[in-house]
C-alpha cells in the first residue's frame, strides 16, 4: 500500500444525493400511502435510513420499507445526482501524491457503486453500510490517515480510527457542530481540499514525519 490513503464519505461529501433521496422518498411514500416530510428528512442526510424512517412508520414495517427504498433507489436516484464541486479534483489531488482513495459510506454498497459508476469518481475501495464509529474499522484496515466527511458522525468515525478528520460544509452540519464533534479541519467544500492536502503533507515532510 502507498503511504497515503484518504477516505471519503459519499453522500453530501462527494455527491449531492438530496435530490435523488427526495424522489425515492416520494415514490416510497406513494406506495405506502404515507406522506413523508421529505424536505425535513433530506435536510441533514447522514444517519442510516432506518433511523430516518423510524418516526413515521411502525417499527415492524421499517425493515420492509428499507428494502423497498433500496429497490426503488436505482430507478429514481442515480442519473439526477451530481458530484459536488471539487469532488473530482479532490480525488485527483490524492492521486498526484501517490495515494489511494477509499469511500466509506452508510449507503447500501450496490447503490453507492451505481453513483460511482455514473459520476466517474475514481476510487480504489468502496465500503458500504457502515456509519459513525463503525467506519473506524474500515479506515484502520485500509491504513487511512485522513477521512473527509460532512456530518458529525463522520467525525466520530475518523476520531475512533485515530485519523485526521476533515469536514466540508456541503451537508447539513454547521462548522460549529463539526468543531464541537472534534473535527481537525473545516473546509467550505472539496474545492479547498487539494490546497489543504498539499499543505498538510508538505508540513509533515518538513517536520520529518514520514507517514501521512
Amino acid at each position: 500500500m502507498p503511504d497515503l490513503v484518504v477516505g471519503f464519505n459519499l453522500d453530501m461529501t462527494l455527491i449531492d444525493t438530496a435530490p435523488g433521496f427526495r424522489d425515492v422518498l416520494h415514490a416510497l411514500g406513494a406506495e405506502l400511502s404515507v406522506e413523508f416530510p421529505v424536505e425535513e428528512m433530506t435536510r441533514r442526510l447522514g444517519p442510516p435510513l432506518d433511523l430516518l424512517l423510524e418516526p413515521y412508520l411502525p417499527a415492524a414495517e421499517i425493515p420492509a420499507a428499507g428494502e423497498r427504498f433500496r429497490a426503488l433507489y436505482p430507478h429514481h436516484a442515480i442519473t439526477g445526482v451530481p458530484v459536488l464541486p471539487g469532488a473530482h479534483e479532490a480525488i485527483a489531488a490524492v492521486r498526484r501524491r501517490g495515494g489511494r482513495v477509499v469511500v466509506v459510506t452508510g449507503k447500501f454498497a450496490p447503490n453507492a457503486q451505481l453513483h460511482l459508476d455514473h459520476t466517474g469518481l475514481d476510487v480504489d475501495v468502496l465500503e458500504g453500510w457502515v456509519w459513525g464509529v463503525g467506519k473506524a474499522a474500515v479506515l484502520r484496515r485500509e491504513a487511512a490517515s485522513v477521512y473527509v466527511g460532512d456530518h458529525v458522525h463522520d467525525v466520530e468515525g475518523a476520531l475512533a480510527a485515530g485519523v485526521t478528520s476533515v469536514s466540508v460544509l456541503t451537508g447539513g452540519c454547521t462548522a460549529d457542530e463539526l468543531r464541537a464533534a472534534g473535527t481537525h479541519v473545516v473546509l467550505e467544500s472539496l474545492a479547498e481540499f487539494p490546497a489543504w492536502l498539499d499543505g498538510h503533507l508538505d508540513g509533515r515532510e518538513a517536520a520529518g514525519v514520514s507517514a501521512p
